[in-house]
């Protein structure tokens, strides 16, 4: 049986951490619309709209320690073990989000790439909430509309470049992309020379950058700076309402965390520390 793990980086201490990953009013910050936990009770619950086919609970505790939770997770009709856990290594704290059965990278359906992308997101979300930061957002499993705005402390110039520039994406993304930064030209996830379906630049200036991928989904960047702050609207769209590529859509909404980190703090570093997920290439991943 595969097994994934993702983990991520944060200067909050380890007890902060597991106060946030074990705590009903904290994980309705940073994972989902609804919580309900009692540990000592064998309690760990959480649904909602954020949640994926969490119309209702489907969690059953399995253990705990100082340092981890761990439990069960039925999924469109699979159960999954899932242990959150935080640790002190070399100095620094680190969060894992460890999974079992785990999809291999790049195979199976829409529903795997949601359990690649679900934890990024939301681990995002929790490096941002115990460091004193709003979370990013959420994804709404109940709705197939895909428009996402937050704002950054920084210059659209400046979030263009960290768009476009394959170096820069590839630190606060944690993957990388190749580009022909015109419009008419060729972007991938990865190499262009890999890649026999690129998506295609159809709007890049000071303020915008659209993408159209091969079947007709439209990815997009708006611009709009004010007094030292912008706010980026992004939004996917040109695909089937009856099937919202949700897994593809919390990809990008999991490295928006960073990229504003990235413009905003001082001294900062990838929040994205390690992934040890089956079937990844090597190469995809840029991470330190």
């Amino acid at each position: 049986m595969s097994t994934g793990t993702v983990r991520v980086r944060t200067s909050a201490s380890p007890a902060r951490v597991y106060r946030a990953l074990t705590t009903a009013d904290e994980l309705r910050v940073w994972l989902a619309e609804h919580a309900d936990v009692d540990l000592e009770g064998g309690k760990y619950e959480y649904w909602g709209r954020y949640t994926p086919d969490g119309e209702r609970h489907r969690q059953k505790l399995l253990g705990f320690d100082d340092t981890s939770v761990r439990y069960s997770w039925s999924l469109y009709g699979t159960e999954y073990t899932v242990e959150l856990a935080v640790e002190q290594r070399d100095g620094e704290t680190l969060i894992a989000a460890t999974q079992s059965p785990y999809p291999n990278w790049g195979v199976g359906e829409d529903r795997d790439e949601v359990l690649q992308t679900f934890w990024p997101l939301v681990l995002g979300n929790l490096v941002e909430h115990v460091e004193g930061r709003p979370v990013l957002g959420f994804c709404d499993f109940t709705s197939p509309e895909q428009r996402f705005e937050f704002d950054i402390a920084a210059t659209p110039a400046a979030i263009i470049d960290a768009l476009t520039d394959p170096d820069v994406f590839a630190r606060w993304f944690g993957a990388r992309m190749d580009i022909e930064p015109h419009v008419g030209g060729r972007w991938s996830m990865g190499s262009l020379e890999d890649e026999p379906n690129p998506a295609k630049i159809t709007a890049l200036d000071e303020e915008n950058l659209a993408l159209e991928f091969p079947g007709g989904m439209v990815t997009s960047w708006e611009l709009k700076g004010s007094e030292g702050k912008t706010r980026l609207t992004f939004v996917q769209s040109g695909f089937d309402p009856a099937s919202p590529p949700f897994g593809p859509w919390m990809g990008w909404l999991s490295g928006f965390a960073d990229l504003r980190r990235m413009l905003e703090l001082p001294n900062w570093r990838p929040m994205w520390h390690s992934y040890d997920i089956p079937g990844l290439p090597d190469g995809v991943l840029v991470l330190e």
